[in-house]
Parts: C-alpha cells; structure tokens; sequence
C-alpha cells in the first residue's frame, strides 16, 4: 500500500518558470524549523486529528453505536455543514459504490442509504423528511459546538417530525458532538440520547477521522479500522525533519513557494477517479478555511479549486492551459480501478473510432490524466501527482492525514493560525442578530448601524 507525489512538473529547468533549486535548497534548509512550530503545537495539545489513529475509546464509541443501530434503519441522514458533512460525503463517495442511495437493499449488502443535509434549504429538506420512512430513519446531529445555527435548526425540523409521528427521539437521533459542553450535550444527558464525543482539540475541517466520519462510515459498512491505519502510517511516514521525505510537506512547501515567490495563489485538485470527486471538495474546505487569513496589515491564503478528470478537460482546463498563469494543479492517479470496461473493437474502418478498440475505460481516463499534466507542463503551468494503489478505506486514511498535517506546515508557512476561522464570525453574529438570538445584542447594534440598500443603485 502506497501514497507518492511526483513534483518533476513543479521545478525548473523541466518547468519553465518553475521552482527554481535555489529556492527548493532553501527550505529544506528551512524546514526542520517549520516542523518544530508543528511539534509544538502537537505538545500543547492543539493538534488532536494526530492523535486519531492511536486513539482506541472513540473507535470504540464508533462500534457500540453502529452495533446498536445494525438491522433498525433503511436510511442514515447526517444533520451538518461544513466539516460536519463534507467528510462523510467524501467517504460514501469514494468507498461505497456508484449510486449508493439509488441501489436496492440487496445491491446495498443490507446496509442503509446515507444522506447528508449539508444546507438548510427548504427545498431539499423537505423534499428528503417527505419521502422517509421516519419509523426506519436514524439521524446524526452533528455539531461541535452544538449551537451552529443550521445544523440546529435541522435538528429542530427533525425533532418537530419525529414528535408528529410520536417517534421516541432517543430511538431515532445520536448526537457527535463536544465532550462536555454545548446544547446537545445537555440535551443528551437530559433525556438520555447517544452521544459520541468529538475531541475538544480536534477542529471541525480536521474531524473526519473522528465520529463526525467514522459514524455515518461505520453504518453503511466501511472499514474504519483501515481509514485509521492509513492515517496512522502517514502521520509516521510524515514524523521527519527531511522534508523530501514527506508527502505532507512536500505539498505545502510546494504550494506555498508557487503561490508567495511565484504568483500562483490558485491551488487546483483534480482526481482523475469519480469516486474522489467529493475528496476534492472536502480539500477545499480544508485549504481555504485553514489558510485564508489576515496576518497583521495584510491578507493572505491560497484560493483551492475543485476539478476532475476528465470531465473539467473540457470545462476549466481551457482557463488552466491558456488563462492567467496564477495556478498550480495537483492530480489525484490512481493505480489500480476497482473494475474496468474494455471498449468493443467496432466501426474499425472509422479512423476517429477504429484506434480506440481493444482499450481499456481505465487506461484511457489514466492517459488522459498523463497528456494532460504534459500539456499543462508543456505550457509552463506547474502541476503534480499524488498516486496511490487503489481508492480503499487505507488510502483515504492516509490521503486525509496527509493533507491535514500539510494544512499545519502551510499555516507555519503563511505565518497564519490554521486552526481558527475568524473570517467566518461575523456573518454568524449578524445571522444570530437578525434570527432574535438572545446573546447577540452588539451584533445587533452593529447591524443596524450598515447603510441599507439605495434604491438608485437597484437594477
């Protein structure tokens, strides 16, 4: 089992107006120090997602919780946002088959389908609660806090159903949330509802190796001792100062030397596997959220976007090959497909159909991975591949951790804390202002102080 980056097309002289060596000498030089602020971090106890793949009591929590569910429900529906849900979507995505929640019990191996309420759209909701079978439903509210605002309000619209249908709440809701505080918490203890606990020092875009990914995982039969293995072998396989020697490293000095000495602030992912396609989003939030800071007078952090291949070969390649050159592409390779097509040898007197009979479904989407990233080379547009064997429980584990320890080294990087969101505060305090929160009264104030929409500047 096995996780590599190929960076040859992030350097000069292979790369015109890439990395110079120079600069790439430089931090290594540079880096043992970057590594220090990561350990340091780690031994004041804020670095908790590092702990995960050691940790035995939340594995634990994880099995008594889905053994207890096993066999009562048809469908799993995640209340969240953000890092609540972005993670469990990536997991059913990449580990579970093609249409998960369109196959029939049988096709499923008698496993629920899984839902995530990743928004509070009415439409959505309410189109979802009208077609379950709420008696055969189990929901997780996932929050750390236990007072963000959507995801309450999901709860809320959940538990107002399950009342209407005098479904006992205990039998139908488990809550991932903090330890020790929060609504839910008291909620839970009060009327005796599961909770699972997500560490106090594990932060939301980090926590998909907690029960916020491990539950909903559990419950339709992934393998979360292996997610855990994965991570765990990664997080050594990181533990050097050499920074060639590690994928989390390498990634961020890379990105982080494009983007601050090389003007490429646009971080693309772009997996060439369908089922990685939620992986990307789920980086999104990761790098933006983490990265996109103000540091003293200024503002910093790289923009990610998501793609895959070979869809976005004809979508946004276009912009990357031709547009402004303030990009860097990571691909996403993998070496071997969980099944194949061969495509039929038909038409053979057709030129434009004749070459493409006799291969492979997998060895063309794989080839057009490799042409692509030559072209992008080809026009001076850095660009690198992370590889692993085969999407699996393993190298999804491993994969998370090492973004999430790159997160780390990058915010050191940056000289940003990659632990807070304070970009995201106000917006809450407004929400709470303008909704009648009771504890939101200087938001209130600072509300009604903004100047309201002029009428001449309506179209």
């Amino acid at each position: 089992m096995t996780l590599s980056i190929d960076y040859t097309n992030m350097l000069s002289p292979v790369l015109v107006g890439g990395i110079l060596d120079v600069d790439w000498q430089e931090q290594q030089q540079r880096f043992p120090r970057v590594r220090k602020e990561l350990v340091d971090q780690y031994e004041l106890g804020r670095l908790g997602f590092l702990d995960l793949p050691a940790n035995t009591a939340l594995p634990q929590q994880v099995r008594e919780a889905a053994a207890w569910a096993q066999g009562k429900f048809d469908d799993v529906v995640v209340l969240g946002i953000g890092g609540s849900a972005l993670g469990p979507i990536a997991l059913r995505t990449a580990l579970r088959p093609s249409g998960w929640n369109m196959l029939d019990a049988k096709a499923r191996g008698g496993w629920p389908r899984l839902h995530v309420l990743d928004n509070v759209d009415p439409v959505t909701i309410a189109a979802l609660l009208d077609r379950l079978d709420l008696a055969r439903s189990l929901f997780l509210v996932t929050s750390k806090s236990g007072g963000t605002a959507e995801t309450m309000a999901q709860y809320l619209v959940v538990r107002g159903r399950l009342e209407q249908e005098q479904l006992a709440a205990r039998e139908h809701l488990v809550f991932i949330t903090d330890p020790e505080k929060g609504a839910l918490r008291a909620i839970a203890r009060a009327e005796g509802i599961r909770a699972l606990d997500i560490p106090a020092n594990v932060g939301g875009r980090f926590s998909v190796l907690t029960a916020v990914g491990l539950l909903p995982a559990a419950l339709i039969g992934i393998d979360t001792d292996a997610l855990l293995a994965g991570a765990g072998d990664m997080a050594q396989r990181c533990a050097t100062d050499d920074l060639r020697k590690s994928p989390a490293a390498v990634f961020a000095v890379l990105q982080w030397l494009a983007d601050e000495r090389y003007g490429r602030p646009v971080h693309v992912m772009m997996p060439y596997s369908d089922p990685l396609r939620d992986f990307a989003a789920w980086y999104v939030q990761l790098w933006a959220e983490s990265l996109g800071k103000g540091r003293g007078d200024q503002w910093v952090g790289p923009t990610p976007i998501a793609a895959l291949g070979a869809t976005d070969q004809h979508s946004q390649v276009q912009l990357f090959m031709e547009g402004p050159q303030d990009k860097t592409v990571t691909f996403i390779a993998v070496g071997e497909e969980a099944s194949d097509v061969t495509i039929p040898a038909l038409h053979g007197d057709i030129p434009e159909l004749a070459y493409l009979g006799g291969h492979r479904l997998g060895e063309l989407l794989d080839i057009e991975r490799r042409a692509t990233a030559g072209a992008l080379a080809r026009r001076g547009r850095p660009n690198m591949t992370i590889t692993i064997d085969r999407v699996d429980p393993w190298h999804l584990g491993a994969l998370v951790m090492m973004l999430e320890i790159a997160t780390i080294h990058a915010g050191t990087l940056y000289g940003v804390n990659p632990l807070d969101q304070p970009g995201v505060e106000l917006g809450k305090q407004f929400t709470y202002a303008m909704l009648g929160r009771a504890d939101a009264e200087q938001a209130r104030q600072e509300w009604n102080l903004l100047p309201r929409p002029n009428p001449d500047h309506v179209v």
